[in-house]
């Protein structure tokens, strides 16, 4: 059997897909551009990959493919249907990062709450020392005790997130696709979600209902005290429609560590952000926990030694 990994360096330096070896012959590519695809998948029967996008056309010269492992939680970089109609299995991982988004989400509202960015630069550019007083309380910062929390998404990682809030005292809201009642949020709509809360995160997939959820007319509607988070994807938002609200104070701090193209392009519209204190912009690492790595390696694993043993650990529905 043939294995082949088609992006590593997604997965980062300190973690090894090595134990994938002990399934056949295994090669790893750091990454994979679209005019090497057709080559390298040839005469795979199994792909590891994290962003490389396989279509109809691509998967079509894959003679001997039978598996593909995304090492991710979403799978819309691979063409389902495809895949469907020709037998070939797709599995992802899902669970594996929950911890670490959420704790990035976290900290980065923690960040943005506290203004820590303007308050870390107000001491090493020298004006804590050149200055007189012993402390600085400009801007003003309020505690998170008290404030409305609101998830959009209330899956693995909106829940974990959710827990958190609570624990800070806030009053959580979120919104769930199924409507039922949840353990700790409040569940609403999203447009009251919008009106009411302070702190706004974001943890849901991308897909034909959810893409720019957060428009421009959501918000308008939000507290210009608002502290909006991007965990989910990047076109969630309409990005254009954010920065516009940034840049006219019609929120008061933004975080992102996802965008609709990756890497975010030069002429992005959050380029127009990029010196703004009330702002943090991440590279799509808030999955990437040392642990949250190995775990998701592992899972690829499982999930190979799964298919092999004829199981559909994993499986995406339907394939």
């Amino acid at each position: 059997m043939i294995i082949k990994v088609l992006d590593a360096v997604t997965l980062g330096e300190d973690v090894s897909p090595e134990l994938f070896r002990e399934f056949g012959h295994l090669e790893v590519y750091p990454m994979t551009s679209p005019s090497e695809i057709p080559e390298r998948i040839a005469d795979a029967d199994v792909l590891v990959l994290n962003k490389v996008r396989l279509g109809a056309a691509e998967l079509s010269g894959a003679r001997s493919l039978k598996l593909i492992c995304i090492t991710a939680t979403g799978y819309d970089n691979v063409d389902l249907a495809y895949c469907r109609e020709n037998g070939i299995g797709v599995t992802n991982v899902a669970g594996y990062s929950t911890h670490s988004v959420a704790q990035v989400t976290v900290a980065t509202v923690l960040s943005l709450a506290c203004h820590l960015s303007s308050y870390d630069r107000f001491v090493k550019d020298g004006s804590y020392s050149n200055g007189s007083a012993h402390n600085r309380l400009s801007p003003a910062f309020g505690e998170l005790f008290g404030k409305t929390w609101g998830v959009v998404g209330l899956g693995n990682i909106g829940t974990k997130t959710a827990e958190i809030a609570s624990a800070f005292g806030c009053r959580v809201i979120g919104t769930r696709g199924s409507g039922k009642p949840h353990p700790i949020a409040e569940v609403v709509d999203i447009d009251r979600l919008c009106r009411e809360s302070d702190i706004i995160t974001l943890h849901l997939p991308l897909s034909d209902a959810s893409r720019h959820l957060i428009s421009h007319d959501r918000l308008a509607m939000m507290k210009p005290s608002a502290i909006l988070v991007n965990a989910a994807r990047g076109a969630v938002v309409d990005e254009s429609a954010v920065a516009d609200a940034v840049l006219n104070g019609r929120i008061a701090g933004f975080g992102c560590d996802v965008y609709s193209r990756e890497p975010m392009a030069k002429d992005h519209p959050y380029a127009r952000l990029l010196d703004c204190d009330n702002v943090i912009l991440t590279p799509h690492m808030a999955w990437g926990a040392y642990e949250a790595r190995v775990r998701c390696l592992s899972e690829v694993a499982e999930n190979i030694r799964s298919f092999l043993h004829g199981e559909r650990r994993s499986r995406v529905e339907g394939i």
